[in-house]
């Protein structure tokens, strides 16, 4: 074992025997991210590095304190990259966060979420134990694929020590269409084009002072892209400036994301593809994932009934975080809100059970995160 693991098992014994809860950290750019998070800070920036990569085989090994911008670096000189574009809300970001977070990019509808490139991880659990599971390869991942529960557990259930992901080449071709539209003429626009044999990879639906705009990303073979803009229409948009706007996407940084600035919260409401617009007080909402994530920004006080909507149209809301407000990295917790309201929607009784078995069993002496994904038992 070397030397930045053992520091990091040794962390945790401690703790253990001290009972300690521990608050795992990498860039901090997420910590707005559920609820408040506890704890004596475990930082994990120095467990660092890529220990393997064979780009011929489409798999990276990596150190979860590695800086996100920096995998990407690597990958994208062998001209591959993460498909699932991870967001980064800022500079500083790693792997384990990006893992642990479990949040994925425009292009999440079309290729995958973060979990679906999860091959394999290395974990310390509550008792300090270092535990490995999947590989590096998909015939390896057998059984109860723990290594893929890792994405979206806010470090809940132990200190994501190392993971290894799929990656995949660099499309040969890219493009984006612009459609001047509503919102329903859009969502009507994405399930009818999503039935057709086109290079799909992202969307956005939007408004720009009172008129709805809708952008699509293709990509793929240089044919199928320019067979795609040929048979759709719309305006086609310069590669290089619709790049750093769908980057901006990804990041939250477009204007949209800015507005309402201390006055509103952002809420994520996730629901299928195919559900009919979902009326909200206010502005209109921001659209990805071909309709099955939807960016709303109202009062935290509104949480119930945003939430009962959510039901209705078949998804569920998360309390994502203050529009505008809030720095990457910034804690807005409760204690900040008009009123404390749960980040996460409510989960069924079976599932919960299941999320707090698994809590158990990992940490068993409650010393990760507490907190940051279920209200205390």
């Amino acid at each position: 074992m070397d030397t930045e693991l053992h520091a990091v098992v040794e962390r945790v014994r401690a703790a253990a025997a001290d009972a300690t809860p521990l608050c795992i950290r990498g860039g901090g750019t997420k910590d707005f991210y559920g609820e408040a998070p506890h704890g004596e800070l475990l930082d994990m920036r120095a467990l660092g590095g890529i220990t393997s990569y064979e780009p011929s085989e489409l798999v990276v090994t990596v150190r979860a304190g590695t800086p996100l911008a920096e995998l990407e670096a690597v990958l994208a000189e062998k001209g591959q990259c993460l498909p699932f574009e991870p967001p980064r809300f800022g500079d500083g970001g790693t792997v384990g966060g990006m893992v642990a977070a479990g949040l994925s990019g425009p292009a999440r509808a079309s290729v995958g979420a973060v979990r679906d490139y999860v091959l394999g991880a290395t974990l310390v659990n509550g008792r300090a134990e270092v535990l490995s599971f999947g590989g590096q390869v998909m015939k390896n991942v057998a059984g109860y694929d723990v290594s893929r529960v890792l994405a979206g557990s806010l470090g809940t259930l132990g200190v994501i020590a190392e993971v290894s992901l799929k990656v995949l080449p660099v499309p040969p071709a890219e493009a984006t269409l612009e459609f001047a539209c509503g919102q329903a003429d859009a969502l009507r626009l994405l399930n009818e084009w999503g039935g057709r044999p086109l290079p799909l990879n992202a969307s956005c639906w939007v408004e720009h002072e009172g008129v709805g705009v809708l952008y699509l990303r293709l990509r793929g073979a240089v044919a199928a892209v320019e067979a795609a803009c040929a048979h759709l229409g719309g305006e086609r948009k310069d590669n290089a400036r619709a790049a750093a706007d769908w980057q901006s996407l990804r990041d939250q940084q477009l204007p949209w994301f800015a507005t309402g600035e201390g006055t509103n919260a952002l809420w994520r409401l996730s629901v299928p593809q195919t559900a009919p617009v979902v009326a909200l007080d206010g502005a209109a909402p921001l659209i990805e994932w071909h309709g099955g994530q939807r960016w709303y920004k109202a009062a935290p006080e509104q949480a119930a009934r945003i939430r009962e909507i959510a039901r209705e149209a078949g998804g569920h809301a998360t309390l994502f975080r203050w529009a505008g407000t809030n720095p990457p990295g910034a804690n807005t917790s409760g204690a900040n809100m008009a009123g404390k309201v749960q980040r996460f929607d409510a989960l069924s009784a079976p599932v919960e059970r299941i999320h707090r078995a698994l809590m158990r069993e990992f940490d068993p002496h409650g010393l990760f995160n507490r907190g940051r994904l279920l209200a205390p038992a």
